[in-house]
């Protein structure tokens, strides 16, 4: 199996470590690709929309997005890692979230996602773990994505790893290789599940690009409905 793992600190902290416990679990049974941000996505997006209009091979950044976006298909687990910063994702992550913009419903989301399985990873000293991890996955249920785990680690001390009590660590290591272990028992020979908000926002998005392609056939985004049968019978998720 693939796991595409996005980092959203190129920081080797407290979400780092958990992270690689997470991994652990995989090291022997798949073959893991890890991005750093902002290293590996290292620009901010300019709101220019060319991705949407003109599609992703004109973005700017189309040397690093293109890469990635290609490791996100081809992978049968996405892991997304980002500490809390004042109750939201590291703006590396943010740059890189809103990059993605044309994989949304409303534009053109590649077919695979809707059979993929992501987890989310998030931790701060104190609050915000759970409203940084909300963030994420805004984004991943929009790119189609339905089956995602959430772990939201809330440390009362240090925010070194090695700094923590062993009891904080015993028991953030306990939490995570729980999830850890969850997911490796997945069978990803199988597509994971879509659910009903995910086919609801589809249907909507549908009738919208119906409409748009109707007036303009050569509309970037209606066409690529179109052609991958979406606007007939043919589901992403069958």
């Amino acid at each position: 199996m693939n796991i595409t793992v996005i980092n959203g600190t190129e920081k080797h902290g407290v979400t780092y470590r958990l992270k690689e416990i997470f991994l652990a679990e995989f090291k022997d049974k798949a073959n893991i690709t890890q991005y750093y941000l902002p290293k590996d996505c290292p620009n901010f997006c300019s709101g220019c929309i060319s991705c949407t209009i003109n599609g992703e091979n004109t973005c700017k950044d189309a040397e690093y997005i293109e890469k990635i976006d290609k490791s996100l298909v081809e992978a049968d687990l996405i892991v997304m890692t980002s500490p809390a910063y004042v109750f939201h994702v590291t703006g590396a992550m943010k740059a890189f979230l809103d990059h993605f913009a044309y994989r949304w419903l409303p534009h053109r989301p590649a077919p695979e996602m809707f059979g993929k399985r992501a987890v989310i990873i998030t931790q701060c000293l104190g609050a915000g773990a759970k409203a940084a991890a909300k963030d994420i996955r805004h984004s991943l249920s929009w790119w189609g994505i339905s089956e995602i785990g959430i772990f939201t680690g809330t440390l009362t001390s240090d925010i070194v790893w090695d700094k923590l009590s062993e009891k904080k660590r015993a028991e953030l290591t306990k939490k995570m290789k729980r999830l850890s272990q969850k997911f490796a028992q997945i069978d990803y020979t199988n597509p994971a599940h879509t659910n009903f908000n995910t086919k609801i926002k589809f249907s909507f998005c549908r009738m919208l690009q119906q409409s748009l392609h109707k007036d303009d056939p050569e509309y970037l985004d209606g066409k690529y409905w179109s052609q991958q049968g979406w606007l007939g019978k043919t589901r992403p998720w069958k």
